[in-house]
């Protein structure tokens, strides 16, 4: 690693500093808009200042260096880094709401595990997006199902030039290295899209603060190995205006260790019989066909069909050395996962003023699982939903946007295991679950750059296969009878240009969810199992702040504040959120070709147990430096964690100290 990162530094005088006047590249915010891939963005129905603060461009993940999805989303206001600690996955919560109902789509395309609904985020890099839009509780039918706390669709890149390449080649402390390709090319009628990435690291680093427990020495975090690798490309032909067909195929390969639990709270099984896992697969394979066609002046229809594959392997080891599997506790587990599906939407603006859209989605989810010399049990659910959304602007100020949708879960196969007599059983059959969706949106422009907007939304999450038939590693008993989880979410918005150089959002929300699924405890024979006897309600205030200072000084602010209560139990804590989250940026160009950027983050204490465990409060100070060295090169060196802080997102797993980088950015 050592004689990569003198290589590198040896690059930078080699090239020499450009004149000012050379320093233009292609890949400003104009062409990078251009370059998004608008086939496989979803509708975006609030105002453009609106979308301005639930979206993230490429620029904006590059100019922070936010390398994976979940950092990615954490600069949005609404949203919050949450960790999974035990299985050592990265994930966020959009407004109280986690992945299972907020789900994740890649061009469209659903990419979330159909066993739990969940994806770790760690494993999606950002390095072949061209944007992330957010919808936040009022969310556009055309997403589909479960869709209960909003919808996140990473958006890749689309070509404009006859060729085209960017990439980096980077390094993080002196073990870990990153490096990605993008190339594309548009000859008119047809365009090739194509990436490939890998970041690894052997370790990271704890903060010097870090006081040494029993499972955990201080310095480089035990077992927090990371190997991850994609390859995406994608073939597109436009025979004529407004029709356009794409083949996707995305390829990710994974590999991470599970650093162990190193809490202080006696409460905490594993404080005295930690979990020595290693994660040796998690890979994913996407196949997919997306196509628009024009059918007339007034009618269009838009097709998304795709084939995905999960493969996802955990091993369980005796104790530190990740050597012997001899204990009870060892085992090896796998998982082989499919999901197909598809959706069509039918468009028409034949009515005037009126802009309808009627979208069917059909998806079926195959769930394959066992441990060494095992059977294999499978699951399978079959999901169908219905909807139609109109955006309606009836005068040159208001509009409104109604949907319903229906949607409809059965299961198609749920096998037991017998562990005595080694033999795969069938699961009581249960119901189908049928559920009615419907929202209404009023968007009203007082002025060119300010909208207000007021929202109801009454949505649903289906149980997932995780949640109906896992026994929790033999402390719970299964419920194929869970019903839907149902909220109604309400919402006030503003958002406008104040003065030439100040934008502002505001978001106020209220969400009240019932039917939940909760753990209820000591159900049978000292064992949980997972009910719908649950309501809370969610609260909170979003305010987003773009402020041009100076012509070479930038400001970006916003603010969260969440508050969750358990209506049904107060005394079980809601996890994994804090109250009040704060990011701040910037940017300061003292000359054209320097460019300086300090970023802060403050989040208050949050819970990680439902019985009251915390993590404190922590602040975040990051920078980097970016210079354009010629035309076609910028390298970037960073600090992140500046003051070495010592902070946990969930207690007994604490996260990187201070830590640096080196990019060297190249265009064409």
């Amino acid at each position: 690693m050592k004689r990569r990162l003198e290589l590198f530094l040896l690059l930078i005088p080699i090239l020499g500093l450009a004149q000012p006047d050379t320093l233009k590249h292609s890949y400003d915010a104009d062409s990078m808009k251009n370059r998004t891939f608008q086939l496989g963005e979803v509708a975006i129905t609030s105002s453009s200042i609106t979308e301005k603060f639930n979206k993230i461009n490429s620029i904006a993940i590059q100019e922070r260096n936010k390398i994976e999805i979940s950092n990615a989303l954490n600069m949005l206001s609404g949203i919050v880094l949450t960790a999974s600690g035990s299985r050592n996955e990265s994930s966020i919560s959009v407004r109280g709401f986690d992945l299972r109902a907020v789900p994740i789509y890649l061009d469209g395309i659903p990419v979330y595990v159909p066993y739990d609904g969940y994806v770790d985020l760690g494993r999606f890099t950002t390095f072949d997006l061209s944007e992330i839009n957010v919808a936040k509780g009022f969310s556009s039918i055309l997403y589909g199902p479960n869709s209960i706390g909003g919808a996140i669709n990473l958006v890749t890149r689309k070509p404009i030039k006859r060729f085209e390449v960017d990439g980096v080649m980077g390094v993080i402390n002196n073990n870990g290295y990153k490096c990605n390709v993008n190339m594309g090319s548009n000859l008119g009628r047809f365009y090739l899209q194509a990436s490939y990435s890998f970041l690894q690291r052997e370790s990271f680093i704890l903060s010097k603060l870090f006081n040494s427990t029993k499972n955990e020495d201080g310095g480089q975090r035990d077992n927090s190995y990371r190997n991850d690798q994609k390859f995406n490309i994608k073939i597109g032909w436009t025979p004529k205006a407004n029709n356009e067909y794409v083949l996707g195929y995305i390829n990710q390969k994974g590999q991470k260790g599970n650093p162990v639990y190193c809490g202080e709270d006696k409460q905490n099984s594993l404080y005295l019989k930690p979990r020595y896992w290693k994660w040796p697969v998690w890979n994913k394979e996407t196949f997919y066909f997306l196509s628009n066609s024009k059918l007339s002046n007034h009618f269009k229809i838009k097709t998304r069909i795709f084939y995905d594959i999960f493969k996802n392997s955990l091993r369980s080891y005796d104790d530190q050395s990740y050597t012997t599997q001899n204990k009870p506790y060892a085992f090896q587990s796998f998982y082989n996962d499919y999901t197909y599906g598809s959706s069509i939407e039918f468009g028409s603006d034949l009515i005037p003023n009126n802009k309808i859209i009627i979208a069917l989605h059909y998806k079926e989810d195959v769930h394959r699982e066992n441990n060494l010399n095992e059977p294999i049990r499978h699951f399978k659910d079959r999901t169908l939903n219905f909807g139609i959304e109109d955006v309606y602007a009836f005068s040159n100020n208001f509009t409104l946007i109604p949907g319903i949708s229906y949607s409809s879960r059965s299961n198609v196969c749920a096998e037991d295991f017998n562990s005595l007599s080694n033999l795969i059983i069938e699961f009581p059959e249960s119901e189908r679950s049928n559920v009615m969706n419907g929202q209404l949106g009023l968007f009203y422009s007082l002025k060119e750059n300010h909208t207000l907007g007021a929202s109801l939304a009454h949505k649903s999450r289906f149980a997932t296969i995780k949640d109906r038939y896992s026994y929790r590693m033999g402390i719970a008993i299964p419920n194929p009878e869970l019903k839907p989880e149902l909220t109604t979410n309400y919402e006030l918005n503003y958002s406008g240009k104040l003065i030439k150089k100040l934008t502002l959002y505001n978001a106020f929300y209220y969400s009240h969810i019932y039917n939940a699924i909760i753990s209820v405890d000591n159900f049978q024979n000292g064992k949980s199992q997972m009910q719908n006897i649950g309501r809370a309600e969610y609260m909170g205030l979003e305010l987003g702040v773009k402020y041009n200072l100076l012509k070479s000084l930038s400001f970006d602010f916003n603010y969260t504040y969440i508050k969750r209560n358990n209506i049904s139990r107060a005394s079980i804590r809601l996890t994994d959120v804090p109250n009040t989250k704060i990011i701040s940026y910037f940017t300061y160009h003292p000359i054209k070709r320097i460019m300086l950027i300090f970023g802060y983050e403050y989040n208050s204490c949050r819970f990680s147990t439902s019985y009251g465990t915390r993590v404190p409060s922590f602040n975040v100070t990051n920078s980097m430096l970016s210079v354009m060295v010629c035309k076609f090169i910028k390298v970037e060196f960073g600090v992140n964690n500046i003051f070495d802080q010592n902070y946990s997102l969930i207690e007994g797993y604490p996260e990187e100290g201070r830590n640096y980088f080196l990019n060297l950015r190249f265009y064409n």
